[in-house]
């Protein structure tokens, strides 16, 4: 795993799926795109969740991302929409696993954390600080700029990690060292 990334973040819905990627060099994080996948509601879930693939699909082949991550779903009292929310979930996750991407997956907390600070965040407080961190981005509607947090928290994952095995191969070497 390197510094350099071009990662893909997504958060999935029947009706809207947020897309968002960033490019991450080191600490610096470079929007590259976002948008937001819609299907017709008048079609049959199939033929919405079919969409919602050749879309993602589209958009990994034409980004090249060389990692991605969704969003989880949360569970609502409307079993039938937590139902079709878990279908373009599945989509989400499939899309870019068939494409041969490493998938990470971030519950609204984790994302909200990383990006403002606080897992108690509001949409508006998270589109903000996206704003921030992504000056040249286009977000059109909140779908993508989720989309665009939960990229950014992985981004912050993966450098916690790098970190992480750059320490560990440090020791590793140190100890190796002291036994000859």
């Amino acid at each position: 795993m390197t510094s350099r990334a071009r990662l893909i973040g997504i958060d999935p819905g029947l009706r809207f799926t947020g897309w968002g990627v960033v490019d991450v060099d080191g600490n610096r994080l470079i929007h590259v795109a976002d948008g937001v996948i819609a299907t017709d509601g008048d079609e049959p879930v199939p033929a919405r969740l079919c969409a919602l693939y050749d879309a993602l699909t589209a958009l990994i082949q034409t980004h090249k991302p060389s990692e991605a991550a969704v969003e989880e779903t949360y569970v609502n009292r409307n079993g039938s929409s937590t139902l079709k929310l878990g279908y373009a979930r599945g989509v989400a996750l499939l899309a870019p696993a068939l494409e041969g991407l490493s998938v990470s997956e971030y519950g609204a907390m984790s994302v909200k954390r990383a990006v403002v600070g606080t897992g108690a965040a509001t949409k508006d407080q998270v589109e903000m600080m996206v704003r921030r961190l992504l000056p040249t981005a286009t977000i059109r509607r909140t779908d993508a700029s989720d989309a665009l947090a939960v990229a950014i928290c992985h981004a912050h994952h993966r450098a916690n990690t790098l970190r992480i095995e750059a320490g560990l191969q440090s020791a590793l070497a140190r100890a190796a060292g002291e036994r000859r």
